[in-house]
């Protein structure tokens, strides 16, 4: 019997939430209902494979799913788990219906009336993104929307899948973007964040993401402009233009450097040094002197030895990033990373994670510190844990506590009280016609 609800899971990264968004969707399209909070429901998970913790947390998800009587609810596994295992992930976990990888998701719901009828249907196929033309219009959106421009990478870093299961790096086309963005915002978007596994790749030949982004900002309603995630190497002279011309082009840079050690990187195949990394971000405070920046960071990669990490701490201390995520290296099959020799051990990545993210701690509560004081716009998202309060963030990407009657969507002049690590609190100046 083909399933009439479903519920989503998302592990991993933004370019999951999206891709769960879209399925959601797309199963509504084919007569399926999002299955009420606490309800038994089919289930879809969108995975994530970049790093063993997302995929390990998706299969025990999956062992989860028994009900007390002995049945359990047609499963998929999406995403890019589902590519890099396919056929495998229902050897290791019979619970599983279907696998569809994130190229192939436009026929999940063929795949789930298969499911229903007893298959067990696998797609794992990496075809050009031809799957956004199989998708449903938007026709509801957040007040702050992810928009997929760009999939798969060329870099080929040494530790990352990204390139086996999301695929070479494909460009979404021009017109199809600013399409989708539009419905965006005419379902209520007043933010979009365009993504990418290297989302300044992007380009249609002749025009690159800077022009893209200026397209966008001509979008009535549309207010604020983000991106994520970027590699240096792409970082070019009209991107950086853009953040310091385009007013809506919020000041916050996702500019993943990984390691402060110029061996290591060089270990790891990404093609920046510390140097170039550094005059890059010059070159961005030079373009937008308030911009946040924010870094990707792998503690333990294999021969990182303790004077490597020490750089890394370096690094962290002369860019002072506003926001940073930091992880143990973890060995994803295949990679060449993962048959280096000198594997660190766990207990050793484990101690340099710890140090990094104190440091790391200490700058980010450094710049929400210096925004004390600051006459500011945030876009309000969500409600607070109290009555009457609001929580919505800031251009740099701050959650913003704040009392106020202002909806979802709303955006209020603010000013910023107070600073702790994580967030800060806010008080209503006066409020801006949403």
């Amino acid at each position: 019997m083909t399933p009439k609800t479903f519920k989503i899971k998302n592990f991993g990264c933004q370019m999951n939430v999206y891709d769960g968004e879209r399925m959601a969707e797309l199963l509504g399209e084919h007569g399926m209902a999002a299955a009420a909070e606490g309800e038994d429901a089919d289930l879809v998970l969108n995975t994530c494979h970049i790093r063993e913790k997302a995929a390990e947390k998706a299969y025990s998800d999956v062992g989860r799913l028994r009900r007390e009587d002995g049945s359990k609810p047609l499963i998929a596994l999406a995403g890019c788990v589902a590519q890099a295992e396919g056929a495998e992930a229902q050897r290791r976990s019979p619970m599983i219906d279907l696998v569809v990888g994130p190229q192939a998701y436009h026929r999940l719901p063929k795949m789930v009336a298969a499911a229903a009828s007893g298959k067990r249907p696998v797609d794992t196929d990496m075809p050009a993104i031809s799957k956004f033309d199989a998708l449903p219009a938007r026709r509801r959106a957040s007040p702050s929307a992810f928009l997929t421009v760009q999939e798969g990478c060329d870099k080929f870093c040494t530790y990352c899948v990204v390139p086996y299961t999301r695929g070479a790096e494909v460009s979404r086309p021009w017109d199809d973007v600013v399409a989708e963005a539009r419905s965006l915002v005419d379902a209520g978007a007043r933010e979009i964040v365009l993504l990418g596994q290297n989302v300044n790749a992007w380009s249609d030949g002749t025009r690159g993401l800077a022009e893209l982004i200026r397209e966008l900002a001509e979008i009535d309603g549309l207010e604020r402009i983000r991106y994520t995630t970027s590699h240096p190497a792409d970082m070019d002279d009209a991107l950086i233009a853009a953040h310091g011309e385009v007013d809506k082009l919020m000041p916050y840079l996702h500019l993943p450097v990984q390691s402060g050690s110029n061996r290591i990187l060089q270990a790891m195949n990404r093609s920046h040094t510390t140097d170039t990394y550094l005059r890059l971000l010059e070159r961005m405070r030079a373009a937008r002197p308030d911009i946040a920046l924010s870094g990707d960071f792998i503690v333990g990669f294999p021969g990182e030895t303790e004077e490597d990490f020490e750089a890394t701490l370096q690094i962290v201390d002369e860019v002072r990033y506003a926001a940073a995520y930091s992880f143990k290296y973890s060995a994803r099959p295949g990679t060449p990373a993962a048959a280096m020799e000198d594997q660190i051990p766990r207990e050793v990545m484990e101690e340099r994670l710890q140090r990094l993210h104190d440091r790391l701690g200490i700058h980010q509560l450094a710049f929400n510190r210096s925004k004390v004081g600051v006459d500011t716009q945030i876009l309000v998202e969500r409600p607070g844990r109290r009555d009457g309060q609001m929580i919505g963030k800031s251009p740099w990407l701050q959650s913003v506590h704040v009392e106020t009657s202002a909806r979802p969507g709303g955006l209020i002049d603010v000013t910023l009280l107070s600073a702790g690590p994580q967030s800060m609190a806010g008080a209503v100046r006066h409020k801006v016609a949403a």
